[in-house]
């Protein structure tokens, strides 16, 4: 069978999300400039600060005051994650009781010294990445994407690769009552990519199944078909290396393209991610050697080992090292 509903949702996770919505990722690279040029020039975001060695670019569309924060280091890593809060008491109510469960917490809760400031701490998750909880934080002018648009309107979800995705799955669902919305597997390997929602939307997270803990792929929202057609049109013929796409996943019913940055990381242009009824979404196990699950338009290029090997990315050398603030 394509599909199969599932009932694993870890009994004992918090009845509601402790996490509002995805804010922003942080990255470190060893070729800074490179970087910075590529997501401003090619990819369509803004630069609204930087000192030198760190650069924070937002989305034109979205109030946050960045999406991602890029920073100069010899070694290419996965800085941190950043998730909001509802307000001040959910950010302390979390770090007690991430405290009292053990979680490792980089710091008390307290006022951010970052863009757009707000109230939150940091802590490791339990493959040793760095995320970060906040709220409060204030907002930068944005505006309507108009038609035609092809610049992304946000930062839509993040998905990283584990090893151990069963423990890492069960972490979030634990802490913070992530649900999953669909699980991807393959007839041999088994249960290979887990999509997690914090709020009504699809996914925020997804976990893959990789050979070492490092990002997977970060993904960025587009005003709609014709703009996602556009940016990846415009991608390609700025001669950027396209991994995977054009075409229309099953899970999340989202398109996407998939492209390398000039420092290897994995980056998708998206639209219309599916908004789910809670009350009566079930996940279903997909599997993903069918090609409609992959790609329900059938346009895309296969997906085959080469493809994925692309998305495990380097290892990531920042495992329970916090990243400078």
């Amino acid at each position: 069978m394509t599909t199969d509903t599932i009932h694993d949702t870890d009994p004992d996770a918090p009845s509601q999300y402790a996490f509002t919505h995805l804010r922003h990722i942080g990255i470190a690279v060893p070729d800074h400039d490179k970087q910075v040029e590529f997501y401003t020039q090619n990819w369509g975001l803004s630069e609204v600060g930087t000192d030198g060695d760190v650069t924070y670019l937002a989305a034109e569309g979205s109030p946050e005051k960045y999406a991602v924060r890029v920073r100069r280091s010899a070694d290419k890593r996965l800085d941190l994650i950043s998730f909001g809060a509802a307000d001040d008491q959910a950010v302390d109510d979390l770090a007690l009781r991430l405290g009292r469960s053990g979680v490792d917490l980089i710091g008390e809760p307290g006022t951010l010294q970052t863009p757009g400031g707000g109230y939150g701490f940091r802590f490791f998750d339990v493959d040793g990445r760095t995320i970060e909880i906040s709220a409060d934080v204030a907002v930068r002018e944005h505006r309507k994407i108009e038609a035609g648009e092809s610049i992304p309107v946000k930062l839509s979800h993040v998905v990283i690769n584990t090893p151990d995705p069963e423990s890492t799955v069960a972490f979030y669902e634990r802490h913070f009552g992530f649900r999953v919305s669909d699980i991807l597997m393959h007839p041999r390997m088994g249960r290979m990519m887990w999509f997690l929602r914090t709020n009504a939307m699809h996914h925020s997270l997804a976990i893959a199944r990789g050979p070492h803990v490092a990002l997977h792929h970060a993904s960025f929202e587009l005003r709609g078909i014709d703009e996602y057609m556009r940016g990846t049109g415009r991608l390609l013929r700025s001669g950027t290396e396209k991994i995977w796409g054009p075409g229309r996943h099953m899970a999340g019913n989202n398109t996407f393209s998939y492209f390398l940055d000039p420092n290897g990381n994995t980056m998708e242009y998206t639209t219309e991610l599916e908004i789910l009824d809670e009350d009566t979404w079930h996940p279903h196990l997909l599997d993903f050697t069918r090609p409609e699950v992959a790609d329900q338009w059938g346009t895309a290029n296969a997906m085959n080992e080469f493809v994925a090997s692309r998305s495990f990315n380097d290892p990531d050398k920042g495992l329970f090292v916090a990243p400078p603030v």
